[in-house]
């Protein structure tokens, strides 16, 4: 059972950091600054920030036309959504 907590926490904590990283990024675009790295966004997304980052995506107009940071961000989700349903079968 502390497993699912500590799992639940993990996946509260890294959906929040990337929300506001996507947010951060965002800001920091319009202003001409230096930005997150796109590999960092999706590592984020990979460590199960998927859910934010597309949230994110939605709310900040952010990296939506950008096609291959899309196409990457929409298999990881796959992968993890083939990975959830796995473990609900095994």
């Amino acid at each position: 059972m502390d497993w699912i907590v500590a799992g639940a926490l993990w996946l509260a904590l890294i959906n929040f950091v990337t929300f506001a990283s996507f947010g951060f990024d965002k800001a920091r675009a319009r202003r001409g600054g230096r930005r997150v790295p796109e590999f960092d966004l999706l590592m984020m997304a990979l460590l199960g920030g998927s859910p934010a980052a597309f949230a994110a995506r939605m709310a900040f107009r952010h990296k939506t036309r950008k096609q291959p940071f899309s196409w990457r961000l929409c298999l990881i989700a796959a992968l993890q959504v083939g990975a959830l349903i796995g473990l609900l079968f095994v």
